[in-house]
């Protein structure tokens, strides 16, 4: 069994509303230190392998193919 994490963020330079409501809110809330937002997602997944070569291929297969929009979203995978 492999474990892994991919994190997805918007490339530098792609508009991020939902981070600039984030930073909105939390200058609302008196956090005013906070100078900016980007939001992203994070996948933990479990792979049903021992072989970890196969599974960094399979995990680069599956961001390029559903979990990461590769326009406008960049992606890094973390493998125990």
């Amino acid at each position: 069994m492999i474990k892994a994490r991919v994190t997805v963020t918007l490339k530098n330079g792609v508009l991020d509303p939902q981070g600039k409501a984030i930073e909105g809110a939390l200058h609302a809330l008196d956090f005013s230190d906070v100078a900016k937002v980007r939001q992203g997602k994070v996948f933990d997944l479990e792979l049903d392998t021992a072989d970890r070569a196969k599974a960094e291929t399979e995990l680069k297969a599956m961001c390029e193919k559903l979990l990461a929009n590769t326009v406008i979203e960049d992606y890094a995978v973390e493998v125990e």
